[in-house]
């Protein structure tokens, strides 16, 4: 695992509790360059604010501890 996979999936756990008290989660899905593509899960997949979520939560976190990342996205996941 590399420094920067493991900043963002820090950054993602500081922010798992408050998507997982609203039914949701978040995964990382992959990292290329200054972008990363993360997954909503559960009640996130569906509800009406989750980019507003992405912007001011997930990105704004992600940047906190990984400044390089200049972009985040969201993909949808997977079936399992």
């Amino acid at each position: 695992m590399s420094k920067l996979e493991t900043k963002i999936l820090t950054a993602l756990d500081e922010i798992r509790p408050f998507l997982v008290q609203d039914g949701g989660d978040i995964s990382l899905s992959s990292i290329s360059g200054s972008t990363v593509k993360v997954e909503l899960h559960g009640a996130c997949v569906n509800c009406k604010v989750n980019q507003m979520t992405l912007k001011n939560g997930v990105e704004t976190t992600i940047k906190k501890y990984a400044p390089e990342i200049k972009v985040v996205e969201s993909v949808l996941p997977l079936s399992k």
